[in-house]
């Protein structure tokens, strides 16, 4: 199986980004009872990819406190230095989507051209952003394709973490670069949180009714397309896997 390569490129200075009454730093403990002072942070990590025409850059952490530009421009220098082409930005939004049902995901891109070009919906989008709007606004003034996946998660199940829409946003990204992406454990746990979900229905009647009608305007708007391109897409990022092994 091919192995993929990372290594740690850089780490904002979270004093300069994160109020840390907002997001506080945690104390862990290892098997020693050693204790370590983590701090939250934002992570830049290269991921060399030896198989694929390109490699990756990926960026983890949680959304900074303040000086959101500054924050912005220093990541994207950082994207210049690294040659980055392409900057896709991952998400979730809540949704009146039942969780037993396949958990869709939608793309966009910040101008008609970039959507055009890479095959994904205009961005319709009107009012207050995060972060990952900031970014991705700044990219199209640098000359970088900016697009954006968002997985549709139940807003009765929105508390993180959930693995079925990380696996949803993983199988979209895979059928955008056409490749194939190690998924380790995630299917144990997304079928982990699926089961969790249907023990909490069954302990109300309404949110169990309430799923019930979801699921069954889901599977009347849904039912051609699942007859047609998801089918072809699943085969295709199957064969993507196999040759991958």
């Amino acid at each position: 199986m091919n192995t993929w390569a990372t290594s740690l490129i850089a780490g904002v200075d979270p004093e300069e980004f994160y109020d840390f009454q907002v997001n506080r730093p945690m104390i862990s403990l290892d098997n020693s009872k050693f204790r370590e002072l983590i701090w939250p942070t934002t992570e830049v990590f290269g991921i060399s990819t030896p198989q694929f025409p390109f490699d990756l850059v990926v960026v983890k952490g949680i959304e900074p406190s303040m000086k959101w530009k500054t924050f912005t421009a220093e990541l994207l220098d950082l994207a210049d230095d690294l040659e980055v082409k392409m900057l896709l930005t991952l998400g979730s939004l809540l949704a009146d989507t039942p969780h037993s049902r396949p958990i869709s995901v939608s793309g966009s891109g910040t101008h008609a051209e970039i959507a055009e070009r890479l095959g994904v919906e205009v961005s319709r989008y009107e009012g207050p952003t995060g972060i990952l709007g900031v970014i991705q606004e700044a990219s199209q003034r640098r000359g970088i394709d900016a697009i954006s996946l968002w997985a549709a998660i139940p807003h009765y199940a929105a508390a993180p973490p959930s693995p079925k829409a990380t696996l949803a946003l993983i199988n979209a990204l895979e059928d955008f670069l056409s490749v194939s992406v190690p998924v380790g454990e995630l299917p144990e746990q997304m079928r982990a949180w699926e089961k969790s979900m249907d023990d909490m229905a069954a302990e109300d009647s309404e949110i169990s009714e309430y799923i019930r009608q979801l699921e069954a305007s889901r599977d009347e708007s849904e039912l051609p397309e699942a007859t047609g391109d998801s089918i072809a897409r699943e085969f295709e990022r199957y064969l993507r896997r196999r040759n991958s092994e």
